[in-house]
């Protein structure tokens, strides 16, 4: 017999018989309402529209449910939005499947979604939505730029939101060696913090924190780290010797943070400027904390021989160093005519004298001093490649001049 039928019987007395009847009694057969395909999780980054789908067969006269589960929040019934949240909304196709929409999906709306059916016992079914959210660098939290003197440790501090949580790593700004501590460099360090033991001028410049997650876009800030130290001075000739008549190029090369003021004095203490007799030149070296100065004294007269002092200044020390210029036998060779376009002229100059700059350029060759005329110094009559620098002095091995022009 069909199971979804009932029987029942009935007893009828007329005139005194008794008969039983029975009565078959069919109802409609109803199936209750069931899913047909899971919801599916999604993962969608923060912003961006997100749809989910519960799908359902014989629903008949039932509803409908969304809710969030950790927000125990109920979003829809049927075709009704509950929830004030104005990005919330519901469609279906043909009472089948029943979309829940999301705009503009923000992190809180991360979670389980439940769908529900008000069967006599409810029936549920549930969907993750992941919510992704590219990295952002934290600057309250974050290092600035950092000024510090030489021989300081440098804490670098580098913060950053997202989801997942992002992943940070330092790189210096010209892919050079970060180094850590003394003997340890590294190409990249990874970590929010980045600290360096007894940082040197070796080390300034830019550093790159970059913030990553695996969703685009990768984002990255620049710390700039400055080193601060007195002036020093390196010396390559502190001996020059030139002929009467000549012009002569003095060199210092000096380092500095921040910038130095560079100038030169004579051995009275007063200080050289620019004028015909003198040209001052400083070029900003690589990297940029180097300078080399150049003094062109033309067109030489008796009264130009004697020291000269170069000197470094900025507001963590001073520095100075010293060349002397004596006079030297011309070259025994002819000149380049490029170089010496007039011969000498019969009287010398003044030191302020107006000069036409069409002498030679010239810095002699230990080897080509006048020994008998040579004064030694007190090095023994060698220069020295001397670094100068605050109260103390480091001097590389003894080295002879090489002769320039």
């Amino acid at each position: 017999m069909d199971g979804n039928a009932r029987f029942t019987s009935v007893e009828c007395e007329q005139s005194g018989r008794k008969w039983s009847i029975v009565l078959r009694l069919i109802r409609s057969v109803v199936e209750e309402p069931e899913f047909t395909e899971v919801i599916q999780n999604v993962t969608v980054p923060a912003g961006r529209s997100v749809r989910l789908a519960c799908s359902v067969k014989n629903l008949g006269s039932y509803k409908v449910a969304w809710m969030h589960f950790e927000q125990s929040a109920i979003l829809t019934v049927h075709n009704h939005v509950i929830t004030r949240n104005p990005r919330v909304s519901v469609t279906h196709d043909k009472h089948r499947t029943w979309f829940l929409h999301i705009s503009d999906v923000r992190e809180e709306d991360r979670g389980r979604y439940m769908c529900q059916i008000n069967t006599v016992t409810a029936k549920t079914q549930f969907g993750y939505l992941h919510v992704v959210v590219p990295p952002s660098i934290d600057d309250s939290l974050s290092s600035s730029d950092v000024i510090v003197r030489e021989g300081a440790n440098v804490t670098l501090t580098c913060r950053a939101n997202g989801s997942p949580k992002p992943t940070i790593k330092w790189k210096r700004d010209d892919n050079s060696k970060i180094s850590i501590s003394k003997g340890y460099t590294v190409s990249e360090w990874e970590g929010e913090v980045l600290e360096m033991a007894r940082i040197s001028r070796l080390d300034m410049g830019a550093y790159l924190c970059i913030a990553s997650n695996g969703v685009p876009p990768t984002v990255s800030k620049r710390v700039k780290v400055s080193v601060d130290f007195p002036p020093m001075l390196w010396i390559p000739h502190q001996l020059v010797g030139a002929p009467l008549y000549y012009n002569v190029t003095l060199e210092c090369f000096t380092e500095a943070h921040p910038t130095s003021l560079n100038y030169w004095t004579r051995d009275d203490g007063h200080m050289i400027h620019e004028s015909p007799k003198y040209h001052m030149e400083n070029s900003v070296g690589l990297p940029a904390y180097k300078t080399h100065m150049r003094l062109l004294i033309r067109h030489i007269v008796s009264e130009d021989y004697g020291t000269y002092k170069c000197v470094a200044k900025n507001p963590r020390g001073e520095s100075d160093g010293t060349i002397r210029l004596y006079t030297s036998s011309p070259p025994t060779t002819t000149p380049d005519p490029r170089a010496l376009t007039q011969p000498p002229p019969s009287k010398p100059p003044g030191r302020d004298s107006p000069s036409t700059d069409k002498g030679t350029k010239y810095q002699s060759n230990m080897n080509e001093i006048d020994k008998g005329k040579q004064k030694p110094d007190e090095g023994g009559g060698k220069a020295h490649l001397n670094w100068v620098g605050g109260a103390s002095q480091m001097k590389p091995p003894i080295t002879d001049i090489k002769p320039g022009f």
